[in-house]
């Protein structure tokens, strides 16, 4: 019962302290901090949009030179 208790229990019980610990030391952001986070996600994908834009405006004319497409 032992060997039971220290591989299955203990680490389950040690678990469930931990993530007990963690949800009540969580809180939700306030308005700033969630208008700053929404704007930074905002910002990162219109740069990944950009980026995507320009490689495939770059990649399809160098696709047909090298293609040779119609």
């Amino acid at each position: 019962m032992s060997d039971i208790q220290e591989f299955a229990i203990k680490p389950l019980q040690q678990f469930m302290k931990e993530s007990i610990h963690l949800v009540k030391k969580c809180t939700k952001p306030d308005r700033k901090e969630f208008t700053a986070i929404a704007r930074a996600t905002g910002v990162g994908f219109l740069i990944m949009g950009f980026v995507g834009f320009f490689v495939k405006l770059i990649h399809i004319p160098i696709n047909n030179i090298l293609v040779g497409g119609s």
